[in-house]
């Protein structure tokens, strides 16, 4: 976990939901959360753009991952892809004891505490900078 990028997730719990959102006053969703964190916690960020609430496949917005200075491990990733279900990706943000996401049914960003319920196919690290 990385506590840089922890802390400004944990700071952006609250923040309402919008779908495509990249304003933290206007609203975030689970890539806005990310890029949004990224920049608070002093990492450049570019966010992919033109994707749907439902995706058959997340396979073309990876290399985004890399383009932000993320490599991919097999576990204790900052930054995790869970299936909500077999047609929606999702990220999130480790923190202590959980994890920080975009949640469309309570419209806010929030914590979402203990082990995630959801197969994660990919997680992330941040490179250091």
């Amino acid at each position: 976990m990385n506590p840089r990028l922890a802390e400004a997730a944990l700071g952006l719990v609250g923040t309402p939901y919008r779908l495509h959102g990249r304003d933290a006053k206007t609203g975030l969703d689970c890539v806005g959360l990310v890029a949004e964190a990224l920049r608070r916690a002093g990492y450049p960020a570019t966010a992919p753009q033109g994707y749907t609430l439902r995706n058959l496949s997340f396979r073309h917005w990876l290399p985004f991952a890399e383009r932000n200075g993320f490599r991919a491990v097999d576990a204790g990733g900052d930054i995790a892809l869970a299936m909500v279900n077999p047609i929606q990706p999702h990220l999130l943000i480790a923190v202590e004891g959980g994890f920080v996401h975009a949640h469309a049914g309570l419209r806010r960003v929030a914590l979402m505490p203990g082990p995630l319920p959801w197969h994660i196919p990919l997680q992330w690290r941040i490179a250091p900078n």
